[in-house]
């Protein structure tokens, strides 16, 4: 069970899927072209015959490639690699600060409920490659996220045992480069799913907003929700999936909770945000569900997140709504 839940968490880690495009809405376009990375699935929907459509898979495969190479934390050659395995930091790839940038800053809007230093305590528990202190048992540097820092256009560290862990966001940040992308090429009526997050450029073809489901926590149930994703905006969702593992009854998630030192507790399951790219609504939905049951809810209402919350409540889940989400849920 545990190895199996080790196997899913791939290159940058990612979430679980946990949105997917209702039937409905994929009878109508064609859902080409299509491909993996990051150990997870890609897929874009748009109309049929497009011409620049056939240069946009060549041209995923080629962007996701070079993604992978800064960011992934199971390349030693990668620009992040080399961060976490510096006693001093000081690396420079274009896409680490970018990333680490608009980490840091979910980090502090948070309270650190987002804390990207996590790595080594994630290993720990089974679900990363990210070694340190955490990851042998011993304490995290004091300092977490706040050891971390961009100087100089350089990303540094203030202990050198703090790592830099991105899984929690870099989804998000491919997403957005792989819309740019499309964009760049002329296309403007897609849908892109990257692992279960999605990027909605322009319209579906028949003139309506696309509609995607948003999958029920526990296997085999109906979705629990459908969400109309306007043009121009992305959603993400972090939850206890296939990320996450059963053992002694319990279900372990692969979402830390920094302040306990230890994978999230409670009965909420699934966390979904809404944003205007793809990085913030990755990054928000693991400080959301990392943040917990009440505190989760909140963080989104002091942040004006449009977020959806799913509990499980033992017979039923139960639903939370927060930032105005309601308005694209059915």
């Amino acid at each position: 069970m545990q190895r199996d839940a080790i196997s899913r968490r791939r290159a940058l880690g990612l979430l679980s899927g946990a949105l997917a495009c209702p039937a409905a809405a994929r009878s109508s376009v064609a859902p080409d072209p299509a491909g993996a990375a990051f150990g997870t699935q890609w897929r874009v929907a748009g109309p049929p015959g497009a011409a620049a459509a056939a240069d946009l898979g060549p041209a995923l495969v080629a962007l996701f490639a070079g993604i992978d190479a800064e960011l992934s934390p199971y390349r030693p050659d990668s620009a992040l690699s080399r961060f976490n395995a510096s006693p001093a930091g000081g690396q420079a790839g274009a896409e680490l600060l970018r990333v680490a940038r608009a980490a840091l800053r979910i980090a502090r809007l948070s309270g650190g409920a987002f804390d990207p230093t996590v790595g080594p305590l994630v290993a720990r528990w089974g679900f990363g490659p990210i070694s340190g202190r955490a990851s042998a048992g011993g304490p995290s540097p004091a300092e977490g996220w706040r050891g971390l820092g961009i100087n100089a256009g350089r990303l540094s560290k203030t202990h050198p045992d703090l790592t830099f862990d991105p899984c929690g966001i870099a989804k998000g940040r491919a997403l957005d480069r792989a819309t740019a992308l499309a964009a760049g090429l002329g296309l403007d009526r897609l849908l892109i799913d990257l692992g279960g997050e999605l990027s909605a450029l322009g319209r579906h073809p028949s003139g309506r907003d696309w509609r995607v489901a948003v999958e029920h926590p526990l296997p085999g149930s109906p979705a629990a929700a459908v969400l109309h994703l306007p043009a121009g905006m992305a959603v993400a969702t972090s939850g206890l999936g296939v990320q996450s593992y059963t053992l002694g009854g319990r279900v372990w998630s692969h979402v830390m909770d920094p302040a306990a030192a230890a994978p999230v507790q409670g009965r909420l399951r699934a966390v979904t945000v809404l944003a205007a790219d793809a990085m913030t609504a990755d990054g928000w939905a693991t400080a959301l569900l990392a943040a917990g049951d009440d505190a989760g809810p909140e963080l989104a209402r002091a942040r004006d997140i449009a977020a959806l919350f799913l509990y499980d409540d033992g017979a039923r889940m139960q639903r939370v709504e927060t930032g105005g989400i309601g308005a694209v849920l059915t």
